[in-house]
């Protein structure tokens, strides 16, 4: 009988339900209660961050991150077309104009060598995108920022616990952006956390976090009443949600090391595939230690990824490509953009496929994925197209 083999399965840590349970006991379920807290000290001692708040989602916080960096109408943001529509989101629902650049052919992150010629003088901040867990190049990003008075914003939706010459993703921008959702490493359902790096902005976060009004300062003591004083919105999270949270926070190496045999795996026995010139496997560059969020590979052209993703549905293993660069997309052409713009980015992306990566795969569940892809390039429909497109060259 085949094997079904799902893209995702949310892991359970084992003493959610437990401490989801001493947050009922202890009355507060609302919001920054004492796991809220938690989580938050956890994160800031970790990463070396000097304000984590707990919001809803990695999408609220780079909500809020743009708000602290004043875009508005008129501003533009420099980041890459390749990544989740939040980043964009963020950007555009103030007003400001997303400037697309193209991605490093190793990584998948932004160039770095391409974000000073894109810089204007209606540039407000950058949003680099650590994608797969692996870090952007943070020295010559801050050093262009600096340069020029510019913002940065680390979108690490998929690099909690990812490192850049030994420093945390997150913790090296003016604000940094987690995701907690169910397809990530450390995982609530929904959720994300806010890293606040310049201590100049905690103020006005607070304020912005609870629906623009300084209510922490009036539970702090430091004015007699609280009322409404910025724009804001809700972006308090659930105790409830923090304290399943923390359990997984809690035995994050452990869930890291475990991912990294899933992903050692995959390399391991792909490498033939790679080696007769069938797929690429990713890169990550020697000062960056990621976390294993991901695992993809790239195939030589569109039609083959296609085919692949066709075979490994068939066999009830689901395997799924990911970002369709959002530059090419009907919000993308609003701004002027077009299919040719980005070359690199067009072209990984369309070849790219992430592999079934969660805690609990087996070795087994593995081999077979293996096994699978291996039967399906090896095939002779496949070399005979690879041969066609190194003749046109």
């Amino acid at each position: 009988m085949p094997m079904h083999i799902p893209f995702n399965k949310p892991f359970i840590a084992g003493k959610e339900l437990y401490y989801i349970a001493q947050a009922v006991a202890l009355g507060n379920i609302g919001g920054d209660g004492q796991f809220t807290q938690k989580c938050c000290r956890l994160l800031e001692e970790r990463f070396g961050i000097h304000r984590v708040m707990m919001v809803p989602s990695c999408t609220a916080a780079l909500e809020m991150a743009a708000m602290l960096c004043g875009l508005g109408p008129g501003d533009e943001v420099i980041l890459p077309s390749f990544t989740f529509v939040s980043t964009a989101n963020a950007v555009v629902r103030l007003g400001a104009r997303p400037v697309f650049v193209d991605i490093r052919p190793d990584t998948l992150n932004l160039d770095e060598a391409l974000v000073e010629d894109a810089i204007t003088s209606k540039t407000k901040a950058i949003f680099p995108v650590h994608y797969a867990g692996v870090g952007c190049a943070m020295d010559r990003i801050l050093t262009i920022a600096r340069k020029y008075g510019l913002r940065v914003v680390e979108d690490a939706a998929q690099a909690v616990n990812s490192w850049y010459q030994g420093q945390g993703l997150g913790s090296m921008g003016d604000l940094g952006a987690y995701s907690f959702h169910e397809t990530k490493n450390y995982i609530c359902g929904e959720g994300g956390a806010l890293c606040l790096n310049d201590p100049a902005l905690v103020e006005r976060a607070e304020i912005l976090r609870d629906k623009g009004t300084n209510r922490r300062q009036f539970f702090r003591g430091q004015v007699d009443k609280y009322t409404w004083v910025d724009v804001g919105s809700s972006y308090m999270p659930s105790e409830i949600c923090c304290a399943f949270l923390y359990a997984q926070l809690e035995i994050m190496d452990s869930i890291t090391q475990q991912r990294q045999l899933v992903g050692e795996f995959y390399r391991t026995h792909l490498q033939p595939l790679e080696s007769e010139g069938l797929l690429r496997l990713p890169r990550s560059p020697e000062d960056c230690q990621g976390n294993h969020h991901l695992f993809y590979v790239l195939l030589p052209n569109a039609k083959t990824r296609q085919g692949l993703l066709e075979h490994l549905q068939g066999r009830d293993i689901h395997a799924v490509f990911h970002y369709v660069p959002l530059h090419t997309s009907p919000m993308g052409q609003k701004f002027g953009y077009r299919e040719g713009d980005l070359p690199v980015t067009e072209d990984l992306s369309a070849r790219l496929i992430r592999l079934p990566v969660y805690h609990t795969i087996t070795p087994e569940e593995q081999a077979c994925v293996v096994r699978e892809m291996a039967q399906f390039l090896r095939g002779p429909g496949v070399r005979v197209r690879q041969e066609e497109a190194l003749s046109a060259l």
